[in-house]
């Protein structure tokens, strides 16, 4: 306890240090939270795309018209992208 105050001259540079890596981990925290969400987006487009498909799936798989019957041929004969 002798040499506490050699401390307190060090306090204005330990905090100094101490809000730069807080800014730093504020600024990582930001990105990783950033990444997670475009991650989230991605994951919510294609399960809609997904399910988009699925009901068309359910459609032909329960329509039993001719005209679906059509309609998929039509599509055969269509290019893909």
């Amino acid at each position: 306890m002798d040499h506490i105050w050699i401390l307190i001259p060090l306090a204005p540079f330990l905090f100094a240090a101490f809000d730069s890596w807080r800014k730093y981990r504020e600024k990582q925290l930001t990105a990783m939270t950033n990444e997670a969400a475009e991650k989230a987006a991605q994951y919510a487009a294609k399960t809609e795309r997904l399910e988009q498909r699925v009901a068309v799936l359910e459609r032909i798989l329960t329509d039993r018209s001719d005209g679906l019957s059509h309609e998929i041929e039509r599509l055969r004969e269509r290019p893909l992208n």
